[in-house]
């Protein structure tokens, strides 16, 4: 099982005067490795009466002590009524994925999600190497911190060099940021040639300004490996007047 995870999350809220608990709505979307204040969106949602939904998705696996997401990371597991995330990323699994909630709304999803009722079942394969996965990462985080320990030293090392790094500390997506979009394109295009494979994002992916090279940081990668990722960057970096 290889974790590799971007993480963020961007929460709206509708709020009316005369919103019910029932209407209020809090959506996250997970982009380019920030953390939303989860904790802070959870006492918004008990001031007005309000349930939280958890789009996971990318942080399953890996974020928290034990991997199991940003409710975990943010410590507000009990805070938290519906988590929805997939079965790909760092489980593995490359299709399919789950909501976890009330009984009451997981009978609900059953029987009336379209989703649901109108997609093919997950293949047998998946759900036991899905289940598996849980198991693993239930009773041993070496992977975990595995991954942990790569992020640390890549982020760390990149800032020393003086590379602009966006997104939380604890995030394996490490966005260098470069902000011009021909910069970030030849950049990329650069390290290829020294052996390593990014991708520059630029407008429209990104805001016009914020172009980058999104790195993605395994727990399969070596010291070596990501040492070697390092080392290319600093000479891709002074090459193009990024880093002196």
């Amino acid at each position: 099982v290889v974790v590799v995870v971007v993480v963020v999350v961007v929460a709206a809220v509708a709020a009316k005067e005369e919103t019910t608990a029932e209407e209020t709505y809090f959506f996250f979307h997970f982009l380019q490795g920030d953390i939303a204040p989860l904790a802070e969106i959870c006492d918004l949602a008990e001031e007005h009466g309000a349930y939280v939904f958890v789009d996971e998705c990318h942080a399953t696996g890996f974020l928290g002590k034990t991997g199991r997401g940003t409710p975990e990371y943010c410590g507000v597991e009990d805070r938290v009524l519906v988590i929805n995330s997939t079965l790909g990323k760092a489980l593995g699994g490359a299709t399919g994925g789950y909501t976890t909630g009330p009984k009451e709304l997981i009978d609900l999803l059953r029987n009336k999600a379209r989703p649901y009722l109108f997609s093919n079942t997950l293949a047998p394969s998946v759900v036991g190497a899905s289940l598996k996965v849980f198991e693993m990462i239930s009773n041993d985080t070496s992977l975990r911190d595995k991954l942990e320990e790569n992020t640390t030293f890549f982020r760390e090392e990149l800032s020393q060099y003086g590379f602009e790094i966006a997104g939380d500390k604890a995030c394996p997506i490490v966005p260098v940021m470069l902000g011009d979009a021909r910069l970030a394109a030849e950049f990329a295009d650069e390290m290829l040639e020294r052996g390593v494979y990014v991708i520059g994002f630029s407008f429209p992916v990104v805001p016009k300004g914020k172009a980058r090279i999104r790195t993605q940081i395994s727990a399969a990668h070596s010291r070596e490996q990501l040492q070697f990722a390092v080392n290319a960057f600093v000479e891709v970096g002074k090459e193009k007047g990024v880093i002196s």
